[in-house]
This record gives structure tokens, sequence and C-alpha cells, in this order.
């Protein structure tokens, strides 16, 4: 179960650790929402477990007594050295495995290659949320579910409707992959510190066919959004000639206004131009 916060307080004394805010570091110290991440994710027994900066271990812990393979990469050497203490047996069998290294550059913590079904749950640093989700993507590995503590903002971005200000290039390519099935608010007093910010948990399956951006897609679409309040006619003409031809050909196709801003297309139209850009 995890540590009230005094208890987390003097914990983190103990290894001469203070909780670093540039990585996000807010530690859970509500039963019930440890609890809640793992019925949330509802498992089939042995599904293999991603998780992305375990901190203190206290999620880490259950999905393991839970009888699940986790692999866990942790950043910070302060707390990866207190898991490899805290969590020993379960590494010495093999039972979890542990890295420490940047999620953004390992999003799947070393999860072998020849695993196709897992899930990841995790108390995702705010602080990477975006990168670490555009880095997934890229690995083209789509877990079967996820269930992941964010700030709220970033999941309403996420899930973000086109012709809505929240709507951006991160929410094209996360929904051509899942979909939020389930959002559960979390009250800031479950953390350790106290965040300035509201969270939520958040469930998402993947869809029955992902859809997966090319790298030069993606870089176009990002491209475009940086001048999201423009119009896409006005937008074609600071494009290269190929670029160009090749963006007029998915508006003809796609029968879109030329007078149409970037966040007013749809993710389906989006996914189209792909087609025409592989």
């Amino acid at each position: 179960m995890p540590l009230s916060p005094s208890e987390t307080s003097r914990l983190l004394g103990e290894f001469n650790h203070r909780p670093k805010k540039k990585l996000g570091q807010n530690f859970l110290t509500d039963g019930n929402i440890v609890h809640k991440s793992i019925a949330m994710a509802d498992l089939p027994a042995g599904i293999p477990v991603v998780e992305i900066g375990p901190g203190l271990g206290t999620l880490t812990k259950q999905l393991l007594i839970k009888e699940h393979p986790v692999f866990a990469v942790e950043i910070d050497e302060n707390l990866f050295e207190n898991l490899k203490k805290s969590l020993a047996s379960f590494i010495q069998n093999k039972q979890l495995n542990l890295i420490k290294g940047d999620a953004v550059k390992k999003p799947l913590a070393q999860l072998p290659d020849q695993v196709k079904d897992f899930a990841v749950v995790a108390n995702l640093p705010y602080a990477i949320s975006s990168p670490w989700m555009e880095s997934l993507l890229h690995s083209q590995r789509i877990p079967m579910t996820m269930v992941l503590m964010l700030q709220k903002e970033a999941v309403q971005r996420m899930g973000a409707k086109h012709g809505t200000k929240e709507y951006n290039a991160l929410s094209i390519f996360i929904q051509a992959a899942f979909q939020n099935s389930h959002i559960h608010p979390v009250p800031r007093q479950c953390f350790f510190p106290v965040p300035g910010i509201d969270s939520v948990l958040v469930q998402m399956n993947r869809l029955p066919t992902p859809f997966h951006f090319n790298q030069k897609t993606r870089t176009l679409i990002r491209k475009i959004f940086t001048q999201r309040r423009k119009q896409i006619g006005s937008l074609l003409k600071k494009e290269d000639p190929p670029t160009k031809k090749m963006l007029e050909m998915w508006i003809s196709e796609q029968n879109l206004s030329r007078n149409l801003r970037p966040e007013q297309i749809s993710p389906e139209q989006w996914r189209a131009l792909a087609e025409f850009n592989s």
C-alpha cells in the first residue's frame, strides 16, 4: 500500500531525496487510486506491464503482487537505487525488469520485441507526457491498453475534437491508435508533495486497426499546426513545390475548403494525408 504523506517524506529523507519538480516527482499516497489504476486496466493474468517512472514502487509492487511481469524505467538515480533494494526479490526472480534511463528514449523500458500483447500502467511524469506519447507512437508497438495518471489538461488535449482550441497534432496521432474509454478524477491531496494542477486517470484502449502516421507526415502536420490559426490555403504557399502539389491533391480529394484552419480538419482527413505523403 502507498505510504502516507508523512511516511513518504520520512522515506525520502532516509536516502536524502528531495522531489524534483522538473521531473514531475509527485508521489501517490492514496491506496484507493493505486487499486483503481489496476482495476481500470482489467488485465488478464500474466500480461506484461510497462511502467514509466515507478518512483517509490507503490504501483509497481501491486502489479507484481498481481503476478504481472513488469518492465519499468526510472531516470532518477536515487529512486532507481532505492527500487533495486526495496524490490530486490522481484528483480532476482526476473518478475521485475528495472532499467535506469530516459523513458522518452526508451518508451517501453526495453520490453522484448517478441512480446506482442502488453499494457502500460503508470503515473506518468507530467513533464514528459507528450514527448513520451510521441515516442511510443513512433515505436509502432501499440499496447492493448493503457491506464495513465496524467494532468487533466493533457487528457483534454489528447482526446480533443477538431474545431476546439485543445485539438492539436498529438490529438490526431493518438486518436489514430487509441480510444479513451474511461476517465477518473484524482484529487490533488492524493500526492506528496501536493501538485498545483488537477490530475485524472485515463484508460486508453488500442483501436482494432491502429493507424500509424509515417515520420514524414507527422513532421508536416506538426509544422502546419504551428500556424493553426491560418487558413490551409495560405499555408500551402509557404511549402516547396513537391509538398505544395501533394497538399493540393489531398485538399481536392478530401473536398476541403481552403478557408479551413488546421484545427478544423478532422483526424480522418489528416489520416488521408498520409496516403499522399508516403
